[in-house]
């Protein structure tokens, strides 16, 4: 027995400078890895209700706004989309966007696919892996606004290689610039919380860009193309409502004041832009609508996006109240006075939303209307001037870049469908089962 209990405490005399080092080892990671475990657990959430806005939520209000014959190929341009997007992401995306910054342009390629991913993401207290999964989100869903724009008429292959090119050639850098420390947020002072720029004003103007090139409906503006189901509009709306918790709240990257105010501010310019919207339709049309209601929602949604966590909720009401007395005549402007066939309003809605929604942020940072307040060394005058200068600099590229895009797949795939499948219908012509189902 007394053997036993000696070769015991040799052995755990042994064990001591061992457990000593595991200890240092577990401090050292410990030290390392400084992720927030609730602050994780909001964004990896957040991701998965910007994915919930892209798939479900987005096919249900683009499906149900276009012609029966169409809605199969929203809905799969849509999929596509966010597919090849995603994957782009892994592979070069990311990096191009939020890699170490040099020139201001463009991110270093330290992070091809997803290599060298830093345990936490500088400034945060989430793991690089959680950032990148919710950018990666907001990459895709933002490519697949536009598809509102080219219902109907666009070819299918032509429509997924043009999202893939221009996610890399306009929507990377004009993140960089905005949110991976690129030349305007640095240098300018810009300011976008959740994608006002860098989402809305770079899928809406190049909605319109792509809706020029393409060319009208056959039978645009004279024949009426009404919604198909304006129930599915709804119920696609309240996806994207609910999921905008996420885009916005998730924004702040903190599970914390900062997005609860944010969620705030988005459910009020929400609330606000609908009911404005149905007020608009009751004095113009007669009768509020259903589709009125989801499109000023959307409308509210995509104004308050670049301020929600910087603005007070009564600031939020008016960024909602702005959102309808600008979109709504926009609509009408686009389509009925300049004829441009931006199908399912993607500019008006979505481009407009998020300039006038980043240019009045400059406004209601004001500490005395409730806003956080201004960066050192900026002002009210200063702040609206970097707004303008960074929605016109990203508008301008994002339609440059889609110009070229489009043009550079269309030297390969045609942009357009012939007359007879658009007559068809896309359903059936390019991804209807039906078109084997008889053979």
């Amino acid at each position: 027995m007394k053997k036993v209990l000696a070769v015991a405490l040799a052995a755990a005399t042994l064990a001591l400078p061992a457990l000593g080092h595991a200890q240092n080892a577990i401090g050292a990671v410990e030290a390392v890895d400084a992720a927030d475990s609730g602050d994780t657990a909001w964004l990896l959430a957040s991701s998965a209700l910007v994915l919930l806005m892209t798939l479900p939520g987005l096919t249900l209000f683009y499906g149900g706004l276009v012609r029966a014959k169409g809605f199969l190929a929203v809905a799969i341009q849509i999929g596509a989309i966010a597919a090849i997007t995603s994957l782009l992401w892994i592979v070069v995306g990311y990096t191009l966007a939020f890699g170490p910054v040099s020139s201001g342009w463009l991110g270093g390629g330290s992070a091809w696919m997803l290599g060298q991913l830093g345990n936490v993401r500088e400034g945060t207290l989430v793991p690089e892996s959680a950032f990148v999964l919710f950018q990666m989100m907001f990459a895709a869903i933002t490519p697949a606004l536009m598809v509102g724009a080219w219902v109907d008429r666009a070819r299918f292959g032509w429509v997924v290689a043009f999202s893939a090119l221009w996610s890399l050639i306009v929507y990377a850098p004009a993140a960089h610039w905005v949110w991976g420390g690129g030349w305007l947020a640095t240098r300018l002072g810009t300011m976008d919380f959740a994608g006002g720029i860098v989402v809305h004003t770079t899928a809406g103007v190049s909605a319109l860009v792509v809706a020029l090139l393409l060319g009208k409906r056959t039978g645009f503006p004279r024949m009426q193309m009404l919604p198909h189901s304006p129930a599915l509009t709804m119920i696609g709306a309240a996806m994207l409502w609910v999921g905008w918790f996420g885009f916005n709240g998730g924004s702040s990257l903190t599970a914390t004041d900062d997005a609860a105010s944010a969620i705030i501010n988005t459910h009020a310019a929400a609330c606000a832009a609908a009911l404005a919207w149905l007020a608009i339709e009751k004095f113009s049309i007669g009768k509020p609508t259903s589709v009125g209601f989801a499109t000023g929602a959307v409308a509210g949604l995509a104004t308050v996006t670049p301020a929600a966590a910087y603005i007070a909720p009564g600031a939020a009401i008016l960024f909602g109240l702005a959102a309808a007395a600008v979109c709504y005549p926009m609509i009408l402007l686009v389509k009925r006075r300049m004829e441009i066939d931006d199908s399912l309003d993607v500019f008006a809605v979505h481009g407009m939303g998020g300039i006038i929604g980043s240019l009045l942020l400059a406004v209601f940072l004001e500490p005395s209307l409730g806003g956080t307040g201004y960066a050192a060394g900026m002002s009210l005058m200063r702040q609206l001037v970097a707004q303008a200068v960074g929605v016109g600099a990203v508008a301008a590229w994002s339609a440059l870049g889609t110009v070229i895009c489009a043009l550079t797949v269309a030297m390969v795939i045609p942009m357009r469908v012939t007359e007879d499948e658009e007559r068809e219908g896309l359903d059936l012509t390019s991804h209807g089962e039906r078109a084997w189902e008889f053979e």
